[in-house]
């Protein structure tokens, strides 16, 4: 497994497992491979450097108090 450009061995899966449902979906492989696998299709695209990931921000709502939901409970 080739970590190269991850932070995180847990990102390089998310990015593989991602990859590999796009295969699976009926996307084309960007490699020549002899694996039928799409999980170890997408490894060896990522170990090719074909496969990119950017990460972005997500903006932040700002923070609700509880109590403009809570109406005090049904009774």
């Amino acid at each position: 497994m080739d970590m190269e450009g991850f932070d995180s061995k847990y990102r390089y899966i998310l990015v593989a497992a991602r990859r590999a449902r796009q295969l699976q979906s009926g996307a084309p492989a960007l490699v020549k491979t002899s694996s039928r696998k799409a999980s170890k299709i997408a490894q060896d695209e990522i170990g090719a450097g074909l496969i990119a990931y950017t990460i972005t921000e997500v903006p932040k709502a700002p923070l609700v108090a509880a109590t403009d939901f809570f109406d005090g409970g049904s009774r």
